[in-house]
């Protein structure tokens, strides 16, 4: 079983407003990851919350929510909530909230490159630089519950090198995070 852990409670203090929420083509651009997690091969998916408005669009696509009461302490609390709500899980892929960009045919070749079971972690990587969804086996669950603040498994990544298989991603703008608004005029224009 891999399940999807959509990181979907910061604050978006780059933005200057919940960029969650913000519609692209008229839709929320949280909702485009998450209907790109239904649509895709994941066996489960967890939508980690901070607001109301997000935990609502989770549910409208039948989806398990977690209210994350420790957001202000980063991401690594979010990725703890959702290991620590499928600890049956093989394997967890870690989305983020504001790449309103990927779609499930991604998401289901970096499932199918985990499945073929010569790595532990599975990385996409946009125009040379790792980007997300990443995939990392439940091996890694007890150094991923350790990770503090807003950094992710970027650590676990460097001390399991051999460990790790990147996919080559050839557009690029699949992987863009949306963190300011120009980036986000700039991708729409």
């Amino acid at each position: 079983m891999i399940t999807g852990i959509i990181m979907a409670s910061g604050f978006s203090k780059r933005m200057g407003k919940d960029k969650l929420l913000m519609e692209i083509d008229g839709v929320k651009m949280l909702e485009r990851v998450i209907r790109s997690c239904t649509q895709s091969i994941l066996d489960r998916v967890i939508l980690v919350y901070r607001k109301e408005e997000v935990r609502r669009i989770g549910e409208k696509y039948d989806i398990q929510t977690i209210y994350n009461p420790n957001a202000h302490l980063g991401q690594s609390e979010s990725m703890k909530l959702g290991i620590r709500a499928s600890l049956d899980s093989q394997a967890y892929m870690f989305l983020v909230g504001d790449q309103p960009f990927i779609n499930s045919k991604l998401i289901n070749r970096l499932i199918e490159e985990y499945k073929k079971g010569e790595y532990s972690i599975i990385i996409p990587c946009y125009n040379g630089r790792n980007g997300t969804p990443t995939i990392f086996s439940s091996r890694h669950r007890d150094e991923l519950l350790k990770v503090e603040g807003d950094k992710g498994g970027r650590d676990i990544i460097k001390a399991n090198i051999a460990s790790v298989k990147k996919v080559y991603i050839e557009d690029e703008r699949i992987g863009f995070d949306l963190d300011v608004l120009e980036d986000f005029t700039k991708q729409l224009f």
